[in-house]
């Protein structure tokens, strides 16, 4: 029953091919021989990515018929297990029996739903299918177990929400135009964009109230599925409790022995070690990322605490009721997201705090290549002492030179102490056009 079952998945998806979508930025590799892997959060467009690679395929000419699509987080393989994966490749072979497998280019949507599925992907590589990718919503099954199992095997390509650039894709605007008109809309998008999700889907919903409900039932999948079953928690209103301080933590180091201490004062049980691990549960399913304070010591950094970003300024926003000083969050969230999804391999994010603080400290190839500054307006004379002081004192204890501010809308370029300082509108950083 379950073959027939996986023979209709695979035909459904074959009769929905060439796939109609918006393109993204970054596109697979076709054809590679490798096996391809796209972690990243739940509904951020890591299908839109495989269908494009398949579009590209079918250009070349491959068939319809050789390309094999299962999604595993439908609800009727629910109950499979590593023991029933080789029925995927029986089911595609009864339906194909002419084709040769090592011809077939396989897409295994969540596939981390299944345990075990590791041991399963490595021997068909190595026996069948040079062309395999992979999609998932669980980082450490996606790189940790997975490069450990499959031993290098591997080419990783992280995905996330919508960029600026694709935003306004998305939305119609031409985000390279020289006109006046043109840039005055896509810096009014751009506040759209700071404010709202990137999510694809979200996006593209017109109704504010569809918008919300979509968000909030992201919140609930990622936090009942991903985290609670995935990783047996039973303590729902805790975990959702714990999130939820986090999410408004939003920026600032966050002291988990402190969520900690303030649930023991409610009269609730959790052990606090516990809480360490959730820290990290939430991370491995992409919807925090976490950076450390930039240390010279190790042993100092990992002790440091962390600053958590949020996956999604909409998202944020729809679990949390939004706060006065909510804009200049969502503007150093913004900007740490845009960051991260174009950092290398080698590439980290600190935070740097001394007698003043320093939002990112942006480290390439073990070299301190960048300073940046967030704030949303330096109108303030206070405010602006403040963030200068701090990337100056950040340069001095890094030696970094390349030191930027990034505002809402001020633009310029000015000495201090001998340093250059250049101030960006976030709109034109986003666009790489400073």
């Amino acid at each position: 029953m379950r073959k027939d079952t996986i023979k209709s998945l695979i035909a459904l998806k074959q009769h929905e091919m060439p796939f109609d979508i918006i393109h993204r930025d970054n596109e697979l590799p076709v054809n590679r021989k490798k096996i391809i892997t796209i972690p990243g959060v739940r509904r951020c467009g890591k299908s839109t990515l495989m269908m494009i690679a398949i579009n590209e395929l079918l250009k070349t000419g491959v068939p319809v018929q050789n390309i094999l699509w299962i999604g595993f987080d439908d609800e009727r393989l629910k109950n499979m297990t590593s023991d029933d994966l080789d029925e995927v490749i029986a089911s595609y072979m009864e339906m194909y029996p002419d084709i040769p497998i090592k011809e077939v280019h396989m897409f295994l949507d969540e596939i981390q739903i299944i345990g075990g599925w590791e041991y399963f992907v490595l021997r068909v590589y190595k026996s069948y299918c040079k062309n395999i990718y992979i999609s998932g919503s669980n980082a450490t099954m996606l790189s940790t177990e997975l490069n450990t199992a499959l031993r290098g095997y591997p080419l990783e390509y992280k995905t996330y929400p919508l960029s600026f650039n694709e935003f306004c894709r998305f939305k119609g605007i031409n985000a390279n135009g020289y006109l006046e008109q043109e840039k005055a809309r896509v810096r009014n998008t751009f506040m759209e964009f700071n404010r709202e999700s990137s999510f694809p889907e979200v996006v593209l919903t017109e109704s504010a109230t569809e918008k919300l409900q979509l968000l909030n039932g992201y919140f609930d999948t990622m936090l009942l599925k991903d985290v609670a079953e995935h990783y047996g928690i039973a303590n729902l209103p805790v975990l959702r409790y714990f999130v939820k301080r986090i999410m408004a933590n939003l920026t600032k180091p966050t002291s988990i022995l402190s969520i900690y201490n303030d649930i023991k004062s409610q009269g609730l049980k959790i052990n606090k070690d516990e809480l360490y691990k959730w820290a990290g549960y939430v991370c491995d399913v992409f919807m925090f990322i976490r950076i450390p304070k930039y240390e010279r010591s190790l042993a100092k950094e990992q002790r440091s605490q962390k600053k958590y970003y949020c996956i999604d300024n909409g998202l944020r926003s729809a679990v949390l009721l939004p706060q006065s000083d909510d804009n200049g969050k969502l503007l150093e969230n913004t900007v740490f997201l845009h960051l991260n999804r174009n950092l290398n391999p080698a590439d980290r994010i600190f935070y740097f705090q001394e007698s003043a603080e320093c939002d990112f400290v942006v480290q390439r190839n073990e070299h301190i290549d960048e300073l940046i500054q967030v704030t949303w307006d330096m109108s303030d004379d206070n405010t602006r002492e403040r963030e200068i002081n701090g990337i100056l004192e950040a340069s001095k204890a890094t030696e970094c030179d390349k030191l930027t501010i990034i505002t809402i809308d001020e633009e310029r370029s000015f000495e201090r102490n001998g340093k250059t300082i250049h101030v960006v509108p976030a709109w034109k950083w986003l666009l790489g056009k400073y």
